[in-house]
């Protein structure tokens, strides 16, 4: 063999070597991509309506037969040491996700106490927390809540009835934080076959249902506890303007419940426990408690499972239509939506809804209110084209909108106020409001299209009509569809609505740009 032809035989068996070996230490370290789950579909369902007596041994046989499929979860992740701020007031007191997540080992022991004197920088340490999780089949899916395994360093899942040191670690496959759902996969089994969890059908659930919940409260593995269905359709915000539906209990659920199931009376998952309500004085249960709906993430597996959930999105702030004036709006029943504010450069800024419309159609569906829309438009393939059906001074008209994809980190980047300034012209004392005209300088301030005027809002007044919807800084455009160019002419418009009844505004406002609000005049 020539001496070009050896060299050129080493050079690729030290190449193919040399990438073996690197597989190797890759997977050692866990550096390799790891592969999601196979797609899965949506578990099956049992809508059949929910018969039989119950007894003395009902809640016992569903402890029994449901308690093997609930799992615990603890989780280790890296953070910085807080200050003593964090845990008398620093936090937010709304944040019920995070008290309702319990943290039963604390910040690392081994972090010394920094004693008398100047405070060190806070370092980096490792916390120990707890929450629930329920499998969905024998490879070892597992539907917890996105912030119990949020910024986890390393998962671990503990089964039932085995030693409470036997521990199986898990990688997480997909999360979704709009439903604070995520899934995990166990990447040790043990070797016994998985319980898996059945589904019911969380639609129809009713105020007053039993209901059974499972999880890990305070580190109690596998705590049964029992209630009633209190509420079936609350909103419960996740994000600024974003809302989640659930399904409300007084079975007693605490810190580490997170991420459990909620049972009805055939030992069918018709929720997941997420979240409570806290007094401030205590973090235990109060009876009030909060499910994710089943059906909602029975939807949602199938993309959770590739790891990423896609939604649709059109960049319009909605509101119902007021109760008593749908009539203003040429509608002949209370329905639909109004577009308050519409996103510039958003896919309803470029299918032509305005401020002011009503979409009372959405994709060939009527539209009964903002949540039914909503719903409706995040469940849309992004990409996709849909007529949107609006009025607009009391005419019908039919709009293409191509759907945009939701992102929710973007979407909640936070808005600066506008600053308040000294009141100047009462015009507007029937709405609570002081005007002034609006300067060139000011309207440069405040990012205004060139050429455009109104009446800038100066002051309001914080018991009157338009408190909570109008703030100093904004812009008054037009009145009941009647453009305004000075604090005389908004004033006089505004003057000219009948009492007891709603104005229609259209404003400015300082990095939001044109938003919509109805007002009833006192």
């Amino acid at each position: 063999m020539s001496t070009r032809k050896t060299g050129l035989v080493y050079t690729l068996l030290v190449l193919v070597s040399g990438l073996a070996v690197g597989m190797v230490i890759a997977s050692r370290l866990d550096l390799a991509p790891q592969s999601a789950a196979q797609s899965i579909a949506a578990p099956p369902m049992n809508s059949a309506p929910i018969t039989g007596a119950l007894d003395a041994q009902t809640f016992r046989n569903i402890a029994k037969a449901q308690s093997p499929m609930v799992v615990s979860i603890r989780t280790l992740s890296r953070q910085r040491g807080q200050d003593l701020s964090d845990f008398f007031g620093g936090g937010a007191p709304d944040d019920l996700l995070r008290r309702f997540f319990g943290t039963p080992g604390g910040q690392d022991p081994s972090a010394p106490d920094q004693g008398p004197g100047p405070r060190r920088q806070p370092r980096e340490q490792t916390t120990v927390a707890s929450g629930s999780g329920f499998i969905l089949n024998k490879d070892g899916l597992i539907l917890t809540n996105n912030h119990v395994v949020e910024g986890a360093t390393k998962i671990e899942v503990g089964l039932f009835g085995e030693d409470p040191d036997q521990l199986y670690q898990a990688k997480i496959i997909g999360r979704d934080e709009l439903t604070d759902s995520a899934l995990i996969q166990l990447t040790e089994r043990p070797e016994h076959t998985l319980p898996e969890a059945k589904f019911g059908d969380s639609s129809q659930m009713a105020a007053g249902d039993w209901v059974v919940a499972i999880g890990n409260p305070f580190n109690l593995n596998h705590t049964v506890t029992v209630g009633v269905i209190s509420r079936t359709e609350p909103s419960f915000q996740v994000a600024d303007r974003r809302f989640n539906e659930m399904l409300q209990t007084d079975a007693a659920i605490n810190p580490g419940n997170s991420g459990g199931p909620l049972l009805n009376l055939r030992g069918e998952v018709i929720g997941m426990n997420t979240a409570i309500i806290s007094n401030g004085r205590a973090e235990g249960n109060i009876g009030v408690g909060f499910a994710v709906p089943s059906n909602t993430l029975r939807d949602l597996l199938p993309q959770l499972s590739t790891g990423k959930v896609t939604r649709g999105r059109i960049g319009v702030e909605v509101r119902n239509v007021p109760i008593d004036a749908y009539q203003d709006f040429g509608l002949k029943s209370r329905a639909g939506a109004i577009a308050a504010r519409i996103e510039p450069g958003s896919a309803a800024d470029k299918g032509g809804i305005e401020p002011g419309d009503v979409i009372v159609e959405y994709n060939g569906r009527a539209v009964a209110n903002t949540g039914e829309l909503v719903k409706m438009v995040t469940a849309t393939r992004p990409g996709t084209s849909v007529p949107v059906k609006v009025m607009r001074d009391k005419r019908e008209r039919t709009l293409t909108v191509t759907i945009d994809e939701l992102d929710l980190a973007a979407e909640q980047t936070g808005r600066a106020n506008p600053e308040r300034q000294a009141p100047d012209d009462r015009s507007g004392e029937s709405f609570g409001l002081a005007l002034q005209n609006l300067t060139p300088q000011r309207a440069r301030q405040l990012e205004m299209p060139s050429g455009q005027s109104g009446a800038l809002v100066t002051d309001v007044d914080p018991n009157g009509p338009s408190a909570g919807q109008i703030r100093p800084g904004d812009v008054i455009l037009s009145v009941n569809r009647q453009r305004v160019s000075s604090a005389v002419e908004a004033g006089r418009e505004l003057d000219r609505a009948p009492s007891g009844r709603i104005a229609q505004i259209l404003l400015w406002r300082r990095d939001e740009g044109q938003v919509f609000v109805t007002i009833r005049k006192d």
